[in-house]
Order: C-alpha cells, then sequence, then structure tokens
C-alpha cells in the first residue's frame, strides 16, 4: 500500500492543477445541486420491530384519515389570578382562538377545551389539541405563524397562552460557538506549524470537504429522508477527521524534508506512509459509522451512512488534495522544525547550530513513562475508572418538551399541562385495540378499558374510540407520572402485560404506542443492540489493526483503552446533564434522562475517533521497531515524531466538538460534550499514558504475532518497508521515481 499511495501522492503533487480542478469541479457540482434541492420532506421517525410501531402502522391501515405521524400542537391558556377560563370573557377568547386555529390549510381537526373536557378541575388552565396532517418537519412555515398568532392574540385578550408540540419543531441552531471551534483549530495549526501556510492547508481542504459531504446530503435530503441531525453530525466527524488527517500529512511532509528529501519525494512519502496511517484510520471510523446500521434504527442508520461518506471524502482529499496544495505552497511549507521569524524560528535554529536545543516534551514524557510504567499505569487506569463512576446509574430516554429550556414557550406549556392536569398528562399512552378476530368487539373495547383502569399509577381512561368498521378502538391513558419516570416505563410493561391476557382469552391483540411508548421502545432496542454493535465494530477494528501492527497484543491493547475512554466519557455525561454538575457551564437548563442513542453512538464514533490516534501514535512506534530499534528506544522514537502532532490533533477535534455545545438542540448539544471528553480521555490518557506504559512493560511481546498468521496476512506496509526495500534493490521501471526512491 505504501508504495502505490507513494506514487499517488507525487502524481497529485505534479498534477496538482488537474487535482485541484477536480475537487473545486465537484464542489460546485454539489453546491448546485443543494442549491436547486427540493425542501427535505417528512424525516418520519421508524423503529421497525416495535410494539409501538405496529401499533402506529395499524393505525395507518385502520384509521386512514387519522394523520398518526402527523404534528401536534398544544395551546395552554391560563387564566389570570383571581379569574377561571369558564368565565364569560375568557371563553370567549378561547373559542375565537379555536375558530382562528381551524382555518389553517393543514390542520385536520381542532379540539374545543370546552366540548372536550380539556379544563383543569380548579378551572384556571385549558388546553386546545390542534392536529395536522403533515410532519413536524414538513409543516409550511405559513401553518407555524398562524399558529404562534392565535396564541399571540388570545395573550393580547389578557390570557397567558404557550404552546407545545412538534409542531413547532424547527432546525437546531448550533450558535457561535462552532466558529470558536474551528478558530481554535487555526489557532493549534499555526503553533503546531509555525507557518500560516502550513497551517492553513487542512482547514482549507477540511472545509472543502465538509462543503462536498454537507452539500450532498441538503441534494439528497428530500429522496433519502434525511433529517437537519443528519447533516449536523456529518459536519461535526467530517471537520474533526478532515482536519486531522490533513494534519498528519503536512506535518511528515515537514519531517521528510527535514531529513534532506525534495519536495515531490517528500510529498510522496509523506503520502505513503502517514497516507496509509489515514486510510487505516478513516477504515475504523467507517466500519464504527456504518455498523450503525445493526442496530435497525432508519434514522440512525441513515446518520451513520452521511457521517461515514463525508470520512470518506476527508480521506480522498487528505491522499490528493494535500499532496496538490503542497505543491502550490512551494517554500512556503518549511521542514519541520524551521518556523517563520515572527514565530521565533530565528533564535530556533541558533539553538538547534549551537546544540542547546533541548529534547521535545514528547520525547521526555515517552522517556518518564518508559522509566515508570507501572505508576503511569495504574494512575491512568485509577483516573477513568474514576470518572466512569457516574455510568453506574445511567438512566436513558429521549428528550421531550420537558427538556426544553425554560425560555421556550414548549416548556412553559409542559409546565403549564403539569400544573393543571398533573405530570402524566404531558406523556399520554395511546392503547390500540385490534379485535377483528373476536366474536364481540365492542365488550373486548370495554374489558380492556376497564382492566387498564385497574392498574397501578393510572389517573383517566378515555372511552374507546372504534373507527368506521367496528373492529378497532383506541383508548388514551394518563399516567400519574411524567414521560421520562420509571413509573411511567413500569405502566406501560403492565399494560402490555394485560394485553397478553387479553390475547388469550379473546384472540384480540392490545398494542401501546404513543411518544411515550416509542421511547420506552426505542431505549430498550439500543440496549439490546448494544452488544452486538460493540462484537460487531470491535471484532473487525481488530482484525484491521492486526493488520496494521502485525501484532496480536497491540490492537487487543487498543480496543481495552478504547473501553476505559468510553466508559469515563459516559460517566462524564452522566454527571453533566443526568446529576447537573456543570450544568450551567455546559447552557443544560434541564437535567434529565440521558439521550437513549448516546451509548451506542459513543461506542461507534468514539471508537473510530480512538483508532486514529492509536494508528497514528503506535504506527510511529512499529516503523522505528521494523528498522531495528529496541522496543523501549521505539516507544520513545515514536512519541518524538508523533506526541505533538496527535497532541495538535486532539485539541482540534476537542475543540470542533466542543463548538457544537451550543447548539440549541439538545441532542446535538450532548454528542457534542460527550465526543469532546470522549476524545481527550482517549488521546491525552489512553493514547499518551496508558498504550505506552503497555508496551513498555510487554518489550518484544507486543509485537509478536504467531508464524502461521504472519503468512496468512496480506503485508499492507504501513510503515513503508517496500520503500526502502525497492529503493535498495533497485527495481523500479520509473525514471523518477528511482531517482526518488534512490534518496530513501
Amino acid at each position: 500500500m505504501a508504495t502505490f499511495l507513494y506514487k499517488l501522492g507525487r502524481l497529485a503533487f505534479r498534477r496538482r492543477h488537474f487535482v485541484a480542478l477536480i475537487w473545486v469541479a465537484l464542489l460546485a457540482l454539489a453546491g448546485v445541486g443543494a442549491a436547486g434541492a427540493p425542501t427535505a420532506g417528512s424525516t418520519s421517525f421508524s423503529i421497525p420491530g416495535t410494539e409501538a410501531q405496529k401499533a402506529f402502522d395499524l393505525l395507518e391501515q385502520r384509521f386512514p384519515g387519522m394523520s398518526a405521524d402527523g404534528a401536534t400542537a398544544r395551546v395552554v391558556f391560563k387564566a389570570p389570578d383571581g379569574q377561571k377560563m369558564t368565565d364569560a370573557a375568557n371563553k370567549a377568547t378561547v373559542e375565537e382562538t379555536v375558530k382562528e386555529l381551524s382555518d389553517g390549510s393543514e390542520v385536520v381537526s381542532v379540539a374545543d377545551p370546552y366540548t372536550a373536557k380539556a379544563v383543569s378541575r380548579d378551572s384556571t388552565i385549558a388546553y386546545a389539541s390542534v392536529r395536522y396532517d403533515v410532519s413536524g418537519m414538513e409543516l409550511k412555515d405559513s401553518s407555524r405563524e398562524a399558529l404562534q398568532d392565535a396564541a399571540q392574540d388570545a395573550r393580547d385578550a389578557g390570557l397567558t397562552v404557550e404552546v407545545g408540540g412538534d409542531a413547532l419543531q424547527t432546525t437546531p441552531e448550533t450558535g457561535t460557538t462552532e466558529i470558536i471551534g474551528i478558530a481554535v483549530a487555526a489557532v493549534v495549526l499555526v503553533i503546531t506549524f509555525g507557518s500560516l501556510i502550513a497551517a492553513g492547508l487542512p482547514l482549507l481542504t477540511a472545509l472543502i470537504g465538509v462543503g462536498i459531504g454537507i452539500s450532498t446530503i441538503t441534494a439528497l435530503a428530500d429522496a433519502l429522508e434525511l433529517g437537519s441531525t443528519t447533516s449536523t453530525l456529518a459536519m461535526m466527524i467530517g471537520l474533526a477527521v478532515g482536519i486531522d488527517y490533513a494534519l498528519f500529512i503536512v506535518s511528515r511532509y515537514r519531517a521528510e524534508l527535514a531529513e534532506g528529501r525534495e519536495r515531490e519525494d517528500a510529498a510522496g512519502r509523506a503520502v505513503g506512509t502517514a497516507g496509509s496511517a489515514v486510510v487505516f484510520a478513516g477504515l475504523t471510523v467507517v466500519i464504527a459509522l456504518v455498523g450503525l446500521s445493526v442496530v435497525n434504527i432508519p434514522m440512525l442508520t441513515k446518520m451513520g451512512v452521511a457521517a461515514a461518506g463525508t470520512v470518506v471524502i476527508a480521506v480522498l482529499i487528505a491522499l490528493t488534495m494535500i499532496p496538490a496544495l503542497l505543491g502550490y505552497a512551494g517554500r512556503k511549507v518549511r521542514p519541520a522544525g524551521k518556523k517563520s521569524r515572527w514565530m521565533g524560528g530565528d533564535r530556533a535554529e541558533k539553538k538547534a547550530a549551537s546544540g542547546q536545543a533541548k529534547p521535545n516534551m514528547g520525547t521526555r514524557w515517552a522517556g518518564f513513562v518508559v522509566r515508570r510504567p507501572i505508576a503511569v499505569l495504574l494512575l491512568g487506569v485509577i483516573g477513568l475508572g474514576a470518572a466512569a463512576v457516574p455510568a453506574t446509574s445511567l438512566e436513558l430516554g429521549l428528550p421531550d418538551d420537558g427538556s426544553q429550556p425554560t425560555s421556550t414557550t414548549q416548556r412553559r406549556a409542559y409546565d403549564l399541562l403539569s400544573e393543571g392536569f398533573g405530570p402524566g398528562f404531558n406523556g399520554p399512552l395511546m392503547v390500540v385495540v385490534d379485535a377483528k378476530d373476536s366474536d364481540d368487539p365492542n365488550a373486548v373495547f370495554k374489558d380492556v378499558g376497564d382492566d387498564i383502569k385497574g392498574i397501578e399509577n393510572v389517573v383517566t381512561v378515555t372511552p374507546a374510540t372504534p373507527n368506521k368498521a367496528g373492529d378497532t378502538a383506541t383508548i388514551t391513558v394518563i399516567p400519574d407520572a411524567k414521560p421520562s419516570s420509571v413509573t411511567t416505563e413500569d405502566l406501560v410493561h403492565a399494560i402490555r402485560d394485560k394485553g397478553a391476557q387479553v390475547k388469550a382469552d379473546t384472540d384480540a391483540t392490545v398494542l401501546v404506542t404513543g411518544s411515550t411508548a416509542m421511547n420506552i421502545d426505542v431505549s430498550q432496542k439500543l440496549n439490546d443492540a448494544l452488544l452486538p454493535y460493540l462484537a460487531l465494530v470491535v471484532g473487525l477494528a481488530f482484525l484491521l489493526l492486526i493488520l496494521v501492527f502485525r501484532s496480536i497484543l497491540v490492537p487487543l491493547k487498543a480496543a481495552l483503552g478504547f473501553l476505559l475512554s468510553v466508559m469515563a466519557a459516559l460517566g462524564a455525561v452522566v454527571a453533566v446533564f443526568q446529576w447537573g454538575w456543570l450544568a450551567g457551564l455546559m447552557g443544560v437548563e434541564e437535567t434529565g434522562p440521558v439521550m437513549s442513542m448516546m451509548p451506542i453512538f459513543m461506542v461507534g464514533v468514539v471508537f473510530g475517533l480512538a483508532m486514529d490516534y492509536e494508528v497514528f501514535l503506535v504506527t510511529r512506534m512499529r516503523e522505528a521497531y521494523v528498522h531495528g530499534e529496541k522496543p523501549s528506544q521505539a516507544v520513545v522514537t515514536g512519541f518524538k515524531h508523533g506526541a505533538r502532532v496527535v497532541t495538535a490533533a486532539a485539541v482540534i477535534m476537542m475543540a470542533v466538538f466542543a463548538g457544537f455545545i451550543g447548539s440549541s438542540e439538545s441532542m446535538v448539544k450532548m454528542i457534542g460534550f460527550g465526543l469532546a471528553i470522549a476524545v481527550f480521555f482517549d488521546a491525552f490518557v489512553v493514547r499518551m499514558a496508558v498504550v505506552p506504559a503497555v508496551l513498555a512493560l510487554l518489550g518484544k511481546r507486543a509485537w509478536w504475532l504467531p508464524k502461521w498468521l504472519d503468512r496468512a496476512l496480506p503485508n499492507v506496509d504501513v510503515e513503508g518497508e517496500g520503500l526502502r526495500a525497492r529503493a535498495e534493490t533497485g527495481k523500479n521501471t520509473d525514471p523518477d521515481e528511482d531517482r526518488a526512491l534512490a534518496r530513501v
């Protein structure tokens, strides 16, 4: 592989005009496609195989005009102090609002609070339910504006009015912190390279790659039903890996220049060695992201595949556009160790010439770890274990209006409904009874309702509402606890247990659905898929790393280190978003259960990113060991050349991820924080401390591989040994390449 990538790097360097033209043309093509694409339509959240989804599908068949997946809104009214909603003036205001809401073109129905018995017992709070014939993301802006205008008219009449439900669902905003993250990345690159030109190359290529990826997602959003979170995740991952991959190749290029190679040869060598690591690091990220499809949640699959696509683009750009831009930059990109004058380059060169230059920080740190491996290993493992302790109290759920900031009308509507009707009113359960195979459907409907009334923690059970055919009915159940509570989850399971008995006695099927039941089913499905997913992703990546390192223990150590970092990161997420530690600093206004997708999502993404640092750092050690250094010295050499770059890459990735903490979407905020803290634990504790300590303790055993397996595995040559061998034997058909290889 190193030989092929060496040729590719030199070709891109020589044919830089052609390579740059291709990528600019792809960016323009993707941009035109995005500009001309229709607005994204439905992003329906389906969970195949769950009871809640089966109930939704049954409702679509038996209640065709019901629009089970249509947007809903609850307009909540509260009377002024000393008044009631049943007062004539207030009642007239509400009825006028209901009439105004009914005029909407996408409105299916509006329930009058006074006829639907939607007035609290003390008559101070009432609500009107609005149902639309399209989903929240498909709803026209005019419909949202009409909803807000109607609420404002009622406010002007003296009532307190808030609006809840998914009808006000909008595309999340990431805020200015995302730009700050990119700015931090730029500063780190300038410090690392000591040159604005060298620092600008990774940023430029990363932005081009993300531009192509996001534009493509936007162009395909309507056809593939891609939600806004999909593009946000793709941007998050694409920026991070795009900058990092380019950083590693530019850094290796500067190192090759420092060894006296000509620029074209140095570009080829950089792509052949660091580029090989980029390919395998990218493959681990792609495997982890595409592997999310095993969970069988369409939205999660689309998010993973889209993000994986941006990673593939980042790899291809790093292998081709970076050497092309290095050709344009020429002597403006200096050899490693040389900085521009304004960065103190003259002073550094004078120290190096006089022999006063000290070993770099990476060399000193690696030397310390090699001398005290047991102490460093214990300290790192104990520290990560302590950070992981909060994960033992992990509670999972999906965000609802109760997790919104208190400044939003959705959250205020949620609180008003809890005040007037009880906390369980915000999470009603819909029970669907399919009595098509029963002899007396009406009797079944009544019996099911009576059975549910006898279950603990049930506040209200509405009479069954049958369809036109009379063979299917819906029953609304109001719990006495909030939607995300364990009590409500137990209630859902209790109703389903009753349904199993009804099925045995009457052949009728009882299904529980609604947003609360769907959240419970999603959490269960994700929990069930976590171990198989972990086995698949870690297993495939383990095999890939055996190919890269030609070792059994190094990939095993990499996998175990990842488990430490991901558990510690989950512990940090629980501490902030569930326990409320540093919640104000992170902009978390409401603590609660951790998003159900977070554990499996972090396993996938963090594993891929963790393997990036493993590949980039340990391949340098492997390269030194293959070239004859002792195991302990190889560790120091690997840190000498790789620690500074890996540190810069980790800081950049943390800055990019942390930039998304400013998002208005709680899911994006939690993902940004979780990935940023996971990169910190993995890069600075696991890869910088635990990994060298373990390698120092293992010695030569770290690079052991059974002879039969060594013969069976193909030689991918990440270290560039093939380039050295070909240079020594002189076997080459390209005269230009002969001259370049002769200098290796």
